[in-house]
């Protein structure tokens, strides 16, 4: 679409464009509920050269994607990235070499232990690849504490569980109890490691930086809600 308008505002944290409101695919309002990420929202319009190109609006992206997708039923939304903690990337360890399972404890250690703590589960560890289930009450707990998010987060969430592989490190970004530098380090440690030992070509580079990207996304639209 070439860009059509001249000016870009905000009004009741919904967009405008040459005054006219801005409408997601469904043909909604494009609304924020916050001022932060109304702006974040406007600048990326602002941004637009002569086409509208709508992977440089990730943010946009997302918010489209709450207002039509998860806001009319957010529950189904909630239970599918609940499930993530059914085989959280955390839990699943190598057996070897020794400074891989140590890197692997020192990064994502920590991270359960907030779990831990915070939420009142145990979370049962494996050494390989074969499915461990987690206790039930583990589950259940996490499954509450996703289905209680409002649809924003639950959107902002679900790049961030599904790129790193973790509920628990998204979670912990979610709640402050993580960085964004340190939950990317955790998610990513298996593949840097493997790039340490065998080299990363270029495919690999450029599939890895598309993921950064929408990681990025999904982070700096929770930190704005």
């Amino acid at each position: 679409m070439k860009r059509f308008w001249k000016t870009v505002s905000i009004a009741d944290g919904a967009i405008e464009l040459d005054g006219r409101a801005v409408r997601t695919p469904a043909r909604a309002a494009l609304t924020l509920p916050t001022p932060q990420l109304a702006e974040a929202v406007a600048e990326e319009w602002r941004s637009v050269g002569e086409e509208l190109d709508p992977r440089a609006m990730p943010l946009t992206g997302l918010a489209n994607a709450v207002i039509d997708q998860v806001a009319p039923n957010p529950a189904p939304f909630a239970a599918d990235l609940a499930r993530y903690g059914e085989s959280d990337l955390l839990c699943y360890r190598a057996e070897l070499p020794e400074p891989l399972v140590e890197r692997q404890a020192a990064q994502w250690d920590p991270l359960l232990d907030w779990a831990r703590t915070r939420y009142d589960v145990h979370f049962e560890t494996t050494a390989g690849i074969m499915h461990r289930p987690q206790p039930p009450a583990t589950i259940a707990r996490l499954q509450e504490v996703v289905a209680a998010l409002d649809p924003f987060r639950l959107a902002a969430l679900s790049p961030l569980v599904t790129i790193s592989g973790s509920l628990v490190a998204a979670l912990a970004l979610l709640e402050g109890a993580a960085d964004r530098e340190t939950v990317w380090r955790a998610a990513q440690l298996d593949e840097d490691w493997q790039a340490e030992q065998w080299g990363e070509d270029d495919l690999a580079t450029r599939a890895r930086d598309v993921r950064r990207a929408d990681f990025d996304a999904g982070a700096r639209f929770l930190s704005l809600l």
